[in-house]
């Protein structure tokens, strides 16, 4: 796959959405490889408070730059999964090469505004298979009637792209992994322990994914100062230090924000990656590249993104190529 890709995250769940138009584009100045845009219908929690049409977004922002951008969203709720397909192909149409999209199981945060029951995860699971079917026959060109989890009658794609985009599978449990292995073009994960992260590769390498693409999404925070690091990290993203199911279970912003009224600011290190030592951020994602994934998306949690844009682009990006050449 070549040498790692080192990407810019545009979280929409913090920023307006032209803000982070702006953004994008300094990012792609400053040396980033790629992009990653976050698909929210709310943020996570009060301090963050914006959420904009990611897909809407995505077109603006390649057509404001020359790299490649991805997306995860999830179809069979708030999307169907023929819409998806349309808004993807639409897309690498336009910017072939360019667009990658990966399908998760969803969150009750987002997807529930629809009205329509949220199952549990074995049941997300096979629901979450059965729309990636359908998304990979429209965009082969099929004609698709299917009658399941979800329903579609006589849809085809009439505008697609000469090479359908590739289409990942997101997992953090090995257990996922394994089972979008035997349908995805790659794997969307997101950063842990190195050998967790070594246990969820091989759990998707069984499940049929050996030599497909491999993404992370990375959680951190830089600011010059530690204080400063740990402020900003527990000030924006102390909502998403909740484990296990909860992340997927909860309805509002407001519940995110009762459940980690007493996360301390300490407790973050748990979840972000969190320092105002430049060198330990890019030993951090140098472990990421051994590792073997093709492309790392950076998200500082931080408000301070344009800082961050900077020192990353002056201070990381340049020592991580220099190691992997």
């Amino acid at each position: 796959m070549g040498p790692a890709r080192f990407g810019f995250h545009a979280s929409h769940e913090q920023f307006p959405p032209s803000e982070l138009l702006t953004l994008a584009q300094e990012a792609e100045t400053a040396g980033f490889d790629c992009g990653m845009s976050s698909d929210h219908f709310r943020p996570w929690g009060a301090a963050q408070g914006h959420s904009g049409f990611a897909w809407s977004w995505l077109g603006a922002a390649m057509a404001r730059t020359r790299i490649p951008f991805g997306v995860i969203s999830a179809p069979g709720y708030r999307y169907h999964p023929a819409i998806l397909a349309q808004g993807a192909a639409t897309l690498t149409e336009m910017f072939p090469g360019r667009f990658w999209f990966a399908l998760g199981s969803g969150q009750r945060l987002n997807e529930d505004i629809t009205g329509l029951a949220w199952p549990e995860k074995a049941e997300r699971n096979a629901r979450l298979r059965e729309c990636a079917e359908v998304v990979r026959a429209l965009l082969s060109g099929e004609t698709v009637t299917h009658h399941g989890r979800i329903t579609v009658v006589d849809a085809k794609l009439y505008s697609r792209p000469e090479t359908p985009p590739p289409l990942l599978g997101a997992a953090v449990t090995e257990a996922t992994a394994d089972a979008v292995g035997a349908w995805a073009d790659g794997l969307l994960t997101v950063s842990a322990e190195p050998e967790q992260l070594r246990k969820v590769i091989e759990a998707f390498h069984r499940g049929g994914g050996r030599g497909k693409r491999l993404v992370v999404q990375v959680a951190l925070n830089w600011a010059p100062t530690e204080e400063e690091a740990l402020a900003g990290a527990y000030e924006q993203w102390r909502t998403n230090v909740l484990g296990g199911e909860v992340n997927w279970e909860l309805r509002l912003p407001e519940h995110f924000d009762t459940a980690t009224r007493l996360v301390r600011p300490e407790d973050m290190r748990e979840s972000v990656w969190i320092s105002s030592n430049l060198r330990w951020h890019a030993a951090r994602l140098a472990e990421l590249v051994a590792l073997g994934f093709d492309e790392i998306q950076i998200h500082q949690v931080g408000r301070n993104q344009r800082a961050f844009i900077e020192a990353f682009g002056q201070g990381v990006l340049p020592s991580l190529r220099r190691g992997a050449a």
